[in-house]
């Protein structure tokens, strides 16, 4: 049984979606080293604080939308023609694994709000440098911005209610 280009093609592209996803929650793994623990029980929360059980399926959901945007990128050209929007997302998804040990790792909600605003920059740059290239990639980024900016307020209000 031979292979043919296109089969060869097609296991290229699996192979690279694979790796994308591994990419992204490999970042997400990082987390794991920094839980909420005592310290975050402890701090005053808003009324619309969401429910601990609430952040692993939404995270879940967003990390794999954001691995199939970045290979829908990557798919048209990868490195060597999309280097600016790919390495846009590479930044976003260190800030974003950044995020986790700031603050339930350190406990520094100032110093993560901060940080998630930078965040939310890279988010929003990697959007738009996403949208020429491929309007399904960018759209595929849209609610995790939307969710970013929902865990920025989150963040800024817990650094002011637990000065």
């Amino acid at each position: 049984m031979s292979t043919t280009p296109e089969n060869r093609s097609n296991t290229r592209r699996a192979l690279a979606l694979g790796c994308w996803l591994l990419l992204c929650f490999s970042s997400a793994s990082l987390g794991a080293f920094f839980m909420p623990g005592e310290w975050y029980a402890t701090l005053k929360k808003p009324s619309w604080n969401p429910p601990g059980w609430l952040f692993g399926p939404v995270w879940s959901a967003l990390y794999t939308m954001m691995a199939v945007a970045a290979w829908l990128v990557w798919k048209r050209g990868g490195f060597a023609t999309h280097r600016r929007p790919l390495s846009l997302f590479l930044v976003q998804l260190a800030l974003n694994a950044a995020w986790t040990p700031l603050f339930f790792g350190w406990h520094r909600p100032g110093l993560a709000f901060a940080e998630i605003f930078l965040l939310w920059l890279a988010i929003a740059a990697t959007i738009a440098d996403f949208r020429p290239v491929s309007r399904a990639a960018m759209l595929l980024l849209v609610p995790y911005l939307a969710w970013v900016s929902f865990a920025a307020v989150l963040n800024f209000t817990l650094w002011r209610l637990n000065p």
